[in-house]
């Protein structure tokens, strides 16, 4: 017995360490804790040593949780910088399209990208010392100067504030607002807001922590079993 305890330990450790993920078994079911760090990678690799999210590893991730018959919901971890637009916007799609009983919590940060993570869940959570950046879409390396470099711009940054408003309370004009800000960031345009700023302006549920969004995950997961 305490060697298959063991061993169940060293393997939830070995899917921890290669997917940020992994799975608790609680009072009401089953769920799947998903962690989304540092930053998201996308189309093209990270350098060696920093912290990433591999939109490789999370769709199909997602996928799984969606489709197991002994996962009852989906808490996700939330501390990350941003990343890849495209990649992150498709895992914030995907969540926001479960079934599954899914709950979000920011802590440390939930910038940029990281926004519509963090609302595409049924329930979004921030703790007070959190802070979430919103900013317009930045790109890197060379850059057209043409009218069609800058619809591009415009029809990413549609796509993106779409996708929050229709995932949160905040209305398109405030969170243009916020975006387009000139007095809070030295090099940049955009808004920096703590946990009880972003609750108050409608882009996240409530302020809370961990037992918080374990509570209203649970209480979703129970309403599902109840309505079976």
């Amino acid at each position: 017995m305490e060697k298959e305890l063991k061993d169940d330990n060293l393997n939830q450790i070995e899917e921890i360490e290669k997917t940020g993920a992994t799975l608790c078994d609680g009072s009401l079911g089953r769920i799947h804790c998903m962690s989304i760090i540092g930053q998201i990678e996308g189309h093209y690799a990270l350098p060696e040593g920093q912290k990433a999210t591999k939109y490789e590893h999370i769709v199909p991730l997602l996928v799984s949780v969606e489709q197991s018959e002994d996962i009852d919901g989906l808490i996700i971890i939330l501390n990350t910088m941003g990343g890849d637009v495209e990649a992150g916007l498709a895992i914030a799609e995907l969540i926001a399209s479960m079934k599954k009983p899914t709950v979000s919590l920011v802590l440390g940060g939930g910038h940029s990208i990281g926004v519509p993570l963090a609302v595409s869940a049924r329930k979004s959570f921030i703790v007070p010392s959190a802070t979430m950046t919103i900013h317009p879409v930045r790109v890197s390396g060379t850059i057209v100067g043409s009218p069609q470099t800058y619809y591009y711009f415009e029809r990413m940054q549609e796509r993106i504030t779409s996708f929050v408003c229709a995932h949160s309370k905040i209305s398109a004009e405030r969170f243009t607002q916020l975006m387009m800000a000139t007095d809070q960031i030295a090099t940049d345009t955009g808004s920096l807001v703590d946990g009880k700023e972003a609750v108050d302006f409608g882009l996240i549920d409530s302020v809370g922590g961990l037992c918080d969004a374990l509570d209203a995950l649970s209480e979703m997961i129970q309403q599902g079993k109840n309505n079976i």
